[in-house]
């Protein structure tokens, strides 16, 4: 009891919970006093890195978890896994470059900036996840409450910021222009993932002025990765196969699009 109550005073709960075990596995291994009481600090540390991941995930806003390793690569085999393992090491967000992610309705455009935006979270980054219209509707609100600097601020502020379905609602001339004020105070400071399944020559229709659309582009595409994810809907993958729906578009039947990288 006393090295509980011990353990208590200097809150390290995480290896309260478990010293027990790891004094009958260090009898059990023989182990040395050096290395139990490395495996005993892990154990503390790994418990207080899980309780912070796990607050940052709810700060993050995120509308389910979902990691790279619940991704079916083999369902959509257009997507380079190569590209992906990169973005994973996380070197765009240390260089506050950007990602879009292009592409049809359902084929896991949302899984892969979530799972990107985990990653970022559990090496310590500050992470927001917000679709487009929920930002665009609390921009429009700052505005008419005289406080769009602060929510401006609010916004610039994660050192990742994931827009997710751009492209399925347009805006007007004065949304595109608090949209474009944001990527402009983000622009080389912090990174911003965009999911859309508009490709960028119809962006112009989304912004519903195309030098604005060139504008935002030239500032999201200058330091980008952009993935152009081509294959079926995940979600009608099921009812495809209980026969709900006719087969999938042939590969040579199906408009082509030119990615975009740099």
């Amino acid at each position: 009891m006393q090295l509980i109550n011990l353990l208590e005073k200097m809150k390290m709960e995480h290896l309260g919970y478990q010293v027990d075990t790891l004094c009958e596995q260090a009898s059990k291994k023989d182990q040395g006093y050096r290395e139990f009481l490395l495996d005993a600090l892990q154990t503390e540390w790994n418990g207080r890195h899980l309780k912070v991941v796990e607050a940052r995930q709810k700060i993050a806003r995120f509308p389910w978890v979902k990691t790279i390793e619940q991704f079916d690569f083999t369902f959509q085999p257009s997507i380079d896994r190569k590209v992906i393992r990169e973005l994973c090491g996380l070197s765009f967000v240390e260089r506050c470059e950007n990602v879009i992610l292009l592409g049809p309705p359902g084929v896991g455009k949302t899984h892969l900036a979530i799972a990107l935006g985990v990653k970022a979270i559990e090496a310590g980054h500050t992470v927001l996840f917000l679709s487009l219209e929920s930002l665009v509707t609390r921009l429009t609100r700052a505005r008419m409450e005289n406080r769009v600097e602060r929510q401006l601020q609010q916004f610039v502020y994660p050192k990742l910021l994931i827009i997710d379905e751009m492209g399925y609602l347009p805006m007007n001339r004065d949304e595109a222009g608090l949209f474009f004020r944001l990527l402009t105070r983000r622009y080389e400071k912090a990174s911003t993932i965009i999911t859309s399944n508009k490709s960028f020559v119809d962006w112009g229709e989304i912004f519903n002025d195309q030098v604005l659309a060139t504008a935002i582009l030239d500032r999201l595409l200058h330091h980008c990765t952009t993935l152009n994810i081509k294959g079926e809907s995940y979600r009608l993958k099921e009812k495809r196969k209980a026969g709900m729906f006719g087969p999938p578009p042939k590969a040579d039947e199906e408009k082509p699009e030119q990615d975009i990288e740099s």
